[in-house]
């Protein structure tokens, strides 16, 4: 039996189902640093595994609100404070019906070790709740949020824990729990990120994350001798905030991106995608991407029930550059055998955990250029770092100062990663490169500051 195996047989999964993805997370973080583990014996001595795999603490508590109809509705709200070595808590709410301890714990994990990678003072926390924003109204959102805060201010603060938004809590949401945050505590301070501008917001925060996973891949095929991203075929899954970004940067640097989804289907154009409309169906109306095609009759939109049977749409398109943007788990192994028969050549992972793991080996086993989720969708918390540093001397960044400094902040987790990758024998694995070099910056602190 490895070390990695004697190791992750210590944590066996004796938890509830809801667990799954915070296993699969903690048991790739766990191979990954083998090596490391077997080079410096103080990482057992110290048990930072142990430690680290636990949160520090979960909270959860009811939240009670108000519909439009005066019905009182009931939903459970969470904060995973897992980790501050090396700063305050620091990850996003969502607000989904998905949510649950298990995800928020994996959400959580995974933020400690890309908050490590940013090199910024951040360490990982999540929260959120099973709320589900759509379908409601504004005034039913901001009552949600209301309650919602009612009880979560009594743990946050900018020293403390600073949530941010996630998957259904946009600027709007922010906007509310903030205000209600000013109204309970009587200070003005950057307890949260994610911010509208004009209480104390970063510009280009929405943009960050999807920005940054492009800025990223760039930086990479450049590291592994690889054409740019100029004039190729890329595919990208997903139409919400991270996707959309993604896309508009590729566009920006005259990538081709032809496909987008969403959960009833997905978008091919192969002339490349229409933003513009694709920002007016999701982000205004709200609606299908179904409608996508009432415009442009060349594209083809293939619903889910015509999916190829076992995958994913999106990732049977040829394309050179492929970016799951979407959800946790959605490239799967035969997705990623499409992609390679396809003549793919990069994948970057803008969602949380898009690829099983797989899907991860086989396309390594193929030397495809793959970007873990942890290193490459790091944008979106390294300008909510930003903003936080923005809110502490209370000062205003200019939006090329935010953009230099994104694509600086990727560009070096980049590099880190490669060469952590060819320091520890793994050369060009952004995976183990990934886990290795973000554990052992978290390691290192929690030995130097004791039990």
């Amino acid at each position: 039996m490895t070390m990695a195996e004697q190791e992750i047989k210590k944590f066996e999964k004796t938890d509830c189902a809801e667990n799954s993805v915070f296993y699969q997370a903690m048991e790739e973080v766990i191979y990954s640093i083998a090596p490391l583990l077997e080079s410096d014996e103080k990482y057992l001595k110290y048990a930072i595994l142990e430690r680290l795999v636990v949160p520090d603490r979960i909270i959860k508590f009811k939240v009670t609100w108000l519909d439009d109809n005066n019905n009182v509705q009931v939903n459970t709200g969470y904060r995973v404070q897992f980790n501050n070595a090396l700063g305050p808590y620091k990850g996003g709410l969502r607000f989904h019906p998905t949510v649950n301890e298990g995800v928020l714990k994996f959400l959580g994990f995974e933020q400690i070790l890309k908050n490590s990678l940013t090199g910024l003072p951040i360490g990982g926390g999540k929260g959120g709740s099973d709320f589900d924003p759509k379908g409601k109204s504004d005034f039913e959102i901001m009552k949600f949020c209301t309650a919602f805060m009612s009880e979560l201010y009594k743990y946050i603060g900018p020293r403390i824990d600073v949530p941010a938004g996630d998957i259904g809590v946009g600027s709007r949401e922010i906007g509310y729990l903030f205000g209600e945050y000013k109204k309970i505590t009587s200070s003005y301070e950057g307890a949260l990120t994610g911010k509208p501008y004009f209480f104390g917001g970063s510009l280009m925060r929405p943009e960050a994350t999807g920005y940054g996973a492009v800025y990223f891949t760039g930086s990479m095929l450049e590291i592994e001798g690889k054409e740019p991203l100029d004039g190729k075929i890329c595919t990208v899954s997903g139409a919400g905030n991270v996707a959309l970004h993604a896309i508009e940067k590729l566009q920006q640097i005259g990538a081709i991106v032809v496909s987008c989804s969403d959960s009833h289907g997905t978008i091919y154009d192969p002339r490349g995608v229409d933003l513009e409309l694709l920002k007016t169906l999701k982000l205004e109306r709200r609606t299908s991407l179904k409608e996508y095609t009432e415009v442009h009759s060349e594209a083809e939109y293939i619903p889910v029930e015509n999916y190829p049977e076992g995958a994913h749409a999106v990732w049977n398109i040829p394309c050179y550059a492929a970016f799951p943007c979407a959800t946790q788990n959605e490239l799967n192994e035969l997705d990623a055998q499409n992609l390679i028969t396809n003549g793919c050549v990069s994948v970057t992972e803008g969602a949380n955990m898009p690829s099983t793991p797989e899907a991860i080996a086989l396309l390594q086993s193929h030397k495809l250029c793959f970007a873990p989720a942890k290193a490459a969708n790091a944008g979106g918390v390294a300008v909510s770092e930003f903003e936080m540093s923005q809110n502490a001397s209370m000062t205003k960044w200019s939006y090329a100062k935010v953009d230099e400094k994104l694509k600086e902040t990727m560009q070096m987790i980049c590099k880190r990663v490669a060469l952590t990758a060819k320091d520890y024998g793994v050369e060009g694995n952004y995976v183990d490169g990934a886990n290795i070099a973000g554990f052992k910056k978290v390691a290192d602190a929690m030995i130097a500051e004791g039990i």
